[in-house]
This record gives structure tokens, sequence and C-alpha cells, in this order.
């Protein structure tokens, strides 16, 4: 029978992963034409998902994991996932129940009956979140889709089902610095998209606040599209064309009124605004630069300390 790679990274899931555990293996109970693994990468907890994993692989000989040896963050776990697994369909899902695994069935016949390479789900509503946070969401789906050649659905989530095809395509971009959503986009394959309604996480609380959004989004923005370094350049452009003429002015001012102290006020808000111009210039310019250094350090992407094998 074909084999279903269940991909689940954890960080700090003690109290969702017994709950897990049951709905999936009752799924995979009723999904009795293929054979499952699980593969858990804990990603530097802090609580008891380790020891939690270790109980679980003793029990259930499909168990696997995969503990680092610090947090890497989820797109390492991700990764680190997708390279463990065996299977010749693999799964990515989050271990707090938010994608369902009911879903599974129906992504599972997408792939294997209706053609398509990727079964992948998106949120069609965004109950439970902030609205500034959910309004912030929203544009940068609009944004990103405007100014990369990577296909983002507004509400996408990593819940996906992947023929083994489209998993080692995936595998083949070694980049350092990963923005999953954009590479599940960049490479392309058949995809279905799976709505559902939003489901709250089951326990804990979430990982992602509003300044760590923001710094992935910016992740997404910096990986995928080169469009901020020609803003940047169009608006030096804009500001010496304005530089220029405010200097004309000046001196035609200068030459008819013999005023040369007046204008000082709007002179400091001029340089103000140069100044600001430039730092931001400058800004884009060293996110893109660190990130080239980052890549060209070639650090590995994750360390494992642990397996079900054994302490590595």
């Amino acid at each position: 029978m074909p084999e279903i790679s269940i991909v689940v990274p954890c960080y700090n899931e003690e109290a969702s992963l017994p709950l897990f555990y049951r709905e999936i293996t009752r799924v995979a109970a009723e999904m009795d034409y293929a054979d499952f693994e699980f593969v858990f990468i804990d990603d530097g907890s802090e609580d008891n998902t380790l020891p939690t994993l270790r109980r679980l692989a003793a029990a259930d000989r499909r168990v696997r994991f995969v503990s680092f040896s610090r947090n890497f963050g989820k797109e390492a776990g991700m990764l680190a996932g997708l390279e463990a697994a065996t299977g010749d369909y693999v799964a990515l899902m989050d271990a707090d129940l938010q994608d369902p695994p009911a879903l599974l069935p129906e992504l599972y016949k997408a792939v294997t009956e209706e053609g398509y390479d990727c079964a992948a789900t998106r949120r069609t509503t965004r109950e439970g979140e902030p609205p500034i946070r959910s309004f912030c969401a929203r544009m940068f789906y609009k944004i990103i889709n405007k100014i990369s050649d990577a296909d983002i659905v507004d509400g996408a989530r990593d819940y996906r089902l992947m023929r083994r095809s489209m998993v080692d395509a995936i595998l083949s971009l070694r980049e350092y610095n990963r923005f999953s959503k954009g590479i599940f986009g960049w490479v392309g394959f058949k995809t279905k998209w799976v709505p559902y309604v939003n489901v709250e996480r089951v326990a804990g609380e979430t990982k992602w606040s509003f300044w760590k959004l923001f710094r992935y989004s910016l992740e997404g923005i910096v990986a995928f599209s080169t469009v901020p370094l020609a803003l940047a350049s169009v608006l030096g452009v804009l500001v010496c064309l304005a530089a220029f003429v405010f200097v004309v002015v000046v001196l035609v001012k200068t030459l008819a009124f013999g005023d040369p102290v007046g204008g000082w006020p709007s002179m400091m808000c001029v340089i103000l605004f140069l100044g600001g111009v430039q730092l931001l210039c400058i800004g884009i310019l060293g996110q893109y630069l660190s990130k080239t250094y980052l890549e060209t350090k070639r650090r590995p992407v994750y360390l494992v300390r642990e397996t079900e094998e054994g302490v590595k």
C-alpha cells in the first residue's frame, strides 16, 4: 500500500500532542487503504514535548521524531520533517489541531484520483484573530503576489498533502533563509485548494506574536522579490529631482528678494526628509545584504540532538 508521512513541527506542544495523536490515529485507521508514519519535529521545546514524543514512539512503531539542539524555528522544522519523511505522499500539519486531520481523506483523493500534485488548505475566515492582524495579513498577501513570482493564496496554510516529486523539488532548494509559503508556490506543480473554516487551537497559546509575523512577512518579501531594491532606486531619483527643484527655487528667491536667511524651517524639513529617505534605502539594502551574508556562511538550517533511535 502507499505510505503517507505526516510531518508535524512542534514547539512547546505538550498539551496538544496527546489530543493530536488521538485524532490523527483515528483518521489513519479510517484510511485503511494506506500505511502511515508520523514524523514529529521537536523544535527545541522547553516543556515536556520531547518526553511525550519518546513515549509515543515507544508505544507506536509508526511514530518517529527528530529533536533539535535548540529552537531553530518552524521553517527549519518543516524542512527537517520533509527530509526525514519516507512516504510516497507527505502531509504537513500543525500539532494544535488548527489543521483538521479529518480533511486528509479529501486531500488524498485530490492527489491520487483527481490528478493533482498537491492538495493544500486555506482558511475562509479569520475568526478569533484581532482585526488589525487580519487586515495586515490580507495586505501582505496582496503585496507579495503583486511584487513576486510566487503564487501565495490568501489564507493559505502550511497544511497540505504532496506527491513525492513535489517534496523532492522543495528539498532541492537549499537556501538558508526559507519562506515555505513562497517555496510551495515557486516550485509550481498542480495544486488544488481546499477551503475550510478557521479552527481554534485545542490547547496552549500561539507562538506567533504580531512582531514575529511582521518579521516573517519581511522574510517572504526579501526572499521572493527584488522590487524593494527597485523602489529604493526610484525613490532616490524622485528625491534628487525634488531637491534640484528646491535648490532652483531658493536661488531664484535669493537673487530676486535678497533674503538668504528666510526659509530655515523649510530647509530643516527638507534635510530631515532626505535623511529619512537615505536611511530607508540603506535599510532596504541592509536587508538584502544580511540575507546574502547568511547564505554565504553556509551554516546548517538545523542541528539534530536526538531521534527515536537515540541521542546523536
